[in-house]
């Protein structure tokens, strides 16, 4: 069973170093026992997220049944049911170890679920329901694992964290989301700026951004901002050894919406991405930042 653990924790290190590259880096940063259980949780998520979104030459019924399946073999597991999937293990072993909410992870997967069926969401609110599950408990999940001097304190803030993430996620994204058929522009904010789903896929085949356009993505930008905001303070209170991991991970996600500012919220010129200067140079400075240092938000230019 212990070679089977150490494999199921390899294959989702293996998962978060090709697919995480931002939060990988960061993850570096922890203690090294803490790594493997972030890792777990990295591999969980994104092993979910591929079944819905690297099968998409798959009916979208079959889809659905492989998800079902293999959440089916995952709360089976947390029930004490063995398991011969590839990572799976390490993701069980985790929860118990930090002994992790099991609601959070069913929310994660009713939100992957969603993902099959819904190309689109008409409010902020609604797109906020499904972050709940595709983001905000990504920050409660993790919070256990990187500690806290008051975790009540700190929940919130890393459920902020964990929107902020996604947020930048589908700036970044836009693009790419469009070629799977959705967008995670809500309607209505669309609409404010006179923006319409066709004018998005015509911005994506001609590889630019029209003014209405830039307008929107500025906006989004801001909003995610007011995440950002309201995590910052959470920071401060992981235990002294996390605080490195997370105040990285906290610029260099921040940091692709600088690169977005810099093209002009133009987000179909090329996919946003912090150079590798900036990268070493944000570790440096988040290894030297004394614990407890409060963390900087973000101005944009």
């Amino acid at each position: 069973m212990e070679v089977d653990l150490a494999a199921a924790y390899a294959r989702c290190r293996e998962l978060h170093k090709r697919h995480g590259r931002t939060y990988y880096l960061a993850t570096r940063l922890l203690p090294g026992w803490k790594r493997r259980h972030v890792h777990a949780l990295y591999g969980f998520t994104r092993y979910a997220d591929e079944i819905v979104d690297c099968t998409e030459d798959l009916p979208p019924a079959e889809r659905a049944a492989r998800l079902t399946a293999w959440s089916g073999e995952f709360l089976a597991g947390l029930a004490g049911a063995p398991t011969d999937d590839p990572l799976l293990p390490a993701v069980l072993h985790t929860i118990a170890v930090f002994d992790l909410d099991r609601a959070d992870f069913a929310a994660f997967l009713r939100s992957m679920a969603m993902d099959l069926t819904v190309t689109s969401y008409a409010t902020y609110d609604d797109l906020l329901g499904y972050m709940e599950g595709s983001a905000a408990v990504i920050g409660t999940m993790m919070l256990p694992i990187l500690g806290s001097s008051d975790p009540a304190a700190a929940r919130e803030p890393a459920r902020q964290l964990g929107l902020a993430f996604q947020l930048t996620n589908f700036i970044r994204d836009v693009a790419e989301d469009l070629d799977r058929g959705r967008t995670y522009l809500p309607d209505a904010h669309l609409a404010e700026f006179g923006v319409t789903r066709d004018d998005l896929f015509a911005a994506r085949a001609a590889g630019r951004s029209t003014p209405r356009i830039k307008a929107l993505i500025r906006a989004e930008v801001a909003r995610a901002d007011e995440h950002y905001a309201a995590a910052a303070p959470g920071i401060p209170l992981l235990l002294p050894g996390s605080q490195a991991c997370m105040r990285t991970a906290y610029e260099l996600y921040g940091g692709i919406l600088d690169e977005v500012a810099a093209e002009d919220y133009d987000v179909f010129t090329r996919r946003a991405s912090v150079p590798n200067p900036r990268r070493a140079a944000v570790v440096a400075r988040s290894l030297l930042t004394r614990s407890g240092t409060p963390t900087t938000t973000f101005a944009r230019v």
